[in-house]
């Protein structure tokens, strides 16, 4: 992310950001602003708008600019959506927003679904908040954790444990289901048993009603369709064979007029009417295979009263069977789509002996095999709780707990398994020797626990493959030598990625390669207050870290220790 506009959103008006590689921190006084910043790219990758945030009477807007290496998937996702390139070979991102909620979404000069950036954040945006810090505190969270850092091998292994756990419940359910409603059920199959016998008594076929009734209009216009056929076949080939009671003044037909001026153009050495003549040859053809399938039209076509009967009768069964079974407008096809739909329900209502037994064998053999899936799940999770807890222990050692302990604490319930798996995950801390080992969110102090979270999220940002990575004051209740740490590891992250930092300590600040700081001003014009975002560097800088060290921009004493911090992260960022 080499650049961000943000434009009529919350109190900011007007700004753009631009960020430098490595490690970028945005400060400024409580309430200016700052997790504006953070706001912005959220929005800017398909993050859900509030509203509220947007000014009276103006359109808000992010604009964001990318500058990735020609390997990333994310040109082959915006390519998909007919996005191009800047011309710096950068890709634009933009999203506008409306006061009525209303938004749009723009990619490379395209407009497209919000969706459709929502996915490119994920090979792009990575944000690590206080709420992150929160949510850990859960212990369906810390599970997912420890999944997470097992591999990507045992979350298949999970999602296969998921899927295994919706099969057992639904052969389970469907098993109580039947026991317990036996007698209603049994009297539901008898419904529909009776209906799937009178429909199999009749037996119907697909697309029966339509022929029967052509059938039947047939054989009721016999005579008439007779007199229209022999009217059209002596028309084209004659009286051929006397059945028509001709006496010799019947007028000429078409096939002997055709072939008499066949006849006369086949005699002519022109050329242009020789080819006429074929023509004619090809229309006598036509013409008499069409009088052939008139003969054989007629010769089908018997008045028999009985056939008639028949069909009207086998018509009516039908009908009846319509109008029992079928929805208005459905026909035969109705009748039929009931059928299908009764034979499924029927087998999910058979309450004899025998279903229920082979119910039983089927949801015991769906037990079993998630049985074995989560005594897998619960071997990976021991495998990997050493090795995380190992990790957490070295970045806290950093961060002033040197000597606290964490472990993992895994309950398995083999007769109770849950979607993923039949483990509670609990995250253990041991903040001194001699403490007892307490869950994290009901052992640590607030400072305590914003260092063990932070350690987590830096223990995951690490392996994270994400080119941006934002931290929203994920240093809250930290400070003294602890703060430093913070700004170290954010600062050793930023080697391998972009990291942006909303922090309140100079600590941390101190270690940024890109220093931004947020201010927040009255504009009387406007009758609002805006909030301004501007680069500092050199003295301006040291005036900043003075401010947050001290309140004092201006204090000497403040300055002079906001240099002394700058030249020792200089030192230990090395």
């Amino acid at each position: 992310m080499s650049e961000l506009h943000i434009h009529g959103l919350g109190s900011i008006d007007d700004v753009t950001l631009e960020f430098g590689r490595g490690l970028t921190v945005v400060t400024g006084e409580t309430g200016a602003g700052k997790t504006m910043v953070v706001t912005g790219l959220s929005l800017l990758f398909g993050g859900r708008a509030d509203q509220g945030r947007v000014r009276a009477g103006v359109r808000a807007g992010v604009e964001g600019r990318l500058v990735l290496p020609p390997d990333s998937p994310v040109w082959a996702r915006a390519a998909d959506a007919g996005a191009e390139p800047d011309e710096d070979g950068s890709l634009i991102l933009a999203r506008t927003f409306s006061a009525e909620g209303r938004s749009r979404a723009h990619l490379g000069g395209r407009s497209v679904p919000v969706g459709v950036v929502a996915e490119l954040a994920e090979e792009v945006l990575a944000v690590h908040g206080q709420t992150d810090q929160l949510r850990l505190t859960r212990p369906a969270e810390q599970r997912r954790a420890l999944d997470r850092y097992a591999g990507a091998e045992h979350l298949a292994l999970v999602q296969e444990h998921r899927a295994a756990h919706v099969i057992w419940r639904r052969l389970a359910d469907d098993l109580d289901r039947r026991r317990g409603q036996a007698r209603e059920l049994a009297q539901a199959a008898d419904v529909l048993r009776h209906g799937l016998e009178e429909i199999a008594a009749v037996a119907p076929e697909p697309g029966e009603d339509v022929d029967l009734d052509t059938l039947a209009k047939r054989l009721g216009d016999a005579d008439a369709l007779r007199s229209v056929a022999d009217t059209a076949r002596l028309a084209l080939v004659g009286d051929v064979t006397g059945d028509l009671g001709g006496d010799g003044d019947l007028p000429q037909d078409a096939t002997s007029a055709l072939a008499t001026a066949e006849r006369a153009l086949a005699g002519s050495d022109d050329p242009t009417l020789v080819l006429l003549a074929q023509d004619l040859a090809d229309a006598v053809a036509v013409v008499s295979d069409v009088g052939v399938q008139l003969a054989s039209y007629v010769a089908d076509l018997d008045a028999d009263p009985a056939r008639l009967a028949e069909v009207l009768d086998r018509r009516a069964a039908l009908t009846a069977l319509v109008r029992k079974y079928a929805d208005a407008g459905e026909g035969l096809a109705g009748v039929l789509a009931w059928s299908a739909d009764a034979a499924d329900r029927l087998s999910q209502l058979d309450v004899s002996d025998e279903a229920l037994a082979t119910l039983e064998a089927e949801r015991d053999a769906a037990r079993a095999e998630l049985a074995a899936l989560s005594a897998r799940v619960t071997a990976g999770r021991q495998a990997a709780a050493e090795g995380f807890a190992a990790e957490v222990g070295e970045e806290l050692a950093g961060l002033a707990m040197k000597n606290a302990q964490v472990s993992f604490r895994i309950d398995t319930d083999v007769d109770q398994p849950g979607p993923d798996g039949a483990d509670e995950v609990v995250l253990l801390l041991s903040p001194h020797p001699g403490a007892p080992a307490r869950p994290v969110h009901k052992g640590a102090s607030g400072g305590e626990l914003s260092r063990v979270m932070l350690a987590i999220e830096v223990v995951f940002a690490g392996a994270d493959p994400v080119p941006v990575m934002v931290f929203d004051e994920v240093d809250a209740g930290v400070g003294g030598q602890a703060a430093g740490e913070i700004g170290r590891r954010l600062a050793r992250l930023a080697r391998e990625h972009q990291v942006v930092v909303v922090t309140h300590l100079a600590q941390v600040a101190a270690f940024a390669d890109t220093h931004l700081v947020v201010d927040k001003s009255p504009d009387t014009a406007l009758g609002v207050t805006a909030t301004d975002i501007r680069a500092v560097r050199d003295e301006d800088r040291v005036r900043e870290l003075a401010r947050m060290l001290s309140g004092l921009a201006d204090s000497d004493t403040g300055q002079a220790h906001a240099r002394e911090l700058l030249a020792v992260a200089a030192e230990r960022g090395r």
